[in-house]
């Protein structure tokens, strides 16, 4: 495992990003090797759409836990898995989650600093709370997983709000993040590529973009220094018009 680890962490270059189609489940991380990925990434909605739930943590882990370890089986590539934020707020319990997570075969996790269920608007865990929560899945998992950090600030502030104070936000807990054992820093959300070149220059960890409908190309991002660009939910939902598109015309004809 610690090789697979080794493989996956060197693909993170800045300026030449690893791609990652994400997958949903050991058939389509099949299809991803088959087209040329150099490693296998799931998306938390994606896979709980397939198996008839909704995002957040709603699906329950012991099908989380069996998927990711089928996917895990499925190639011989690397495989991060999109954990969400642990299945608790508990540093201790969302540790001995990511502990049973690395059992399958996953050389990394998404682990995601917004909290989870409640009411009211969306908000963060403070950064002194997640990095406690990293450290603690670090201690559990050793040094050979990927853990990649991601921060909510972009998902939660409208669009026309992302501005270089918010980005210093979250550079900020770019380093506590890091310091705390992080791998990786992701920024879903976010499409501004001033704003994201300087997170990548001032971010002590490798940048991961995510790559929505809309948003900049590849090249572009890439000469932002980042070191890894995600598809997110998208080609789940991709897919799944291609089937209802085909069902449609199945049953209109």
């Amino acid at each position: 495992m610690s090789s697979k680890f080794s493989r996956f962490a060197a693909l993170h270059v800045p300026g030449d990003p690893v791609i990652l189609f994400n997958v949903w489940d050991a058939g389509t991380a099949r299809i991803a090797a088959r087209a040329g990925a150099k490693a296998i990434a799931t998306g938390s909605a994606s896979v709980a759409a397939a198996h008839g739930c909704d995002d957040a943590e709603a699906l329950p882990i012991a099908l989380a836990i069996a998927n990711a370890e089928r996917v895990a089986r499925a190639t011989d590539l690397p495989v991060s898995i999109d954990f969400e934020g642990g299945y608790s707020p508990d540093p201790d319990l969302a540790a001995a989650h990511a502990g049973r997570l690395a059992a399958t075969g996953a050389i990394g996790c998404n682990f995601e600093d917004q909290v989870i269920g409640g009411t009211g608007p969306r908000r963060m865990h403070a950064i002194d709370d997640q990095a406690a929560r990293i450290a603690a899945i670090r201690w559990e998992v050793g040094p050979n997983f990927f853990i990649n950090a991601r921060t909510d600030h972009f998902l939660i502030a409208p669009r026309e709000t992302h501005d270089r104070a918010l980005a210093d936000a979250a550079i900020e807990r770019s380093h506590a993040y890091a310091e705390a054992g992080a791998s990786g820093f992701f920024v879903p959300g976010l499409a501004d590529l001033h704003l994201l070149e300087r997170i990548c220059k001032a971010a002590p960890l490798p940048v991961n973009f995510m790559a929505f409908p809309g948003a900049p190309d590849a090249r572009a991002v890439a000469s932002t220094g980042v070191a890894r660009i995600s598809h997110g939910p998208f080609p789940h939902m991709t897919a799944m018009k291609a089937f209802e598109d085909a069902a449609r015309a199945a049953f209109a004809g």
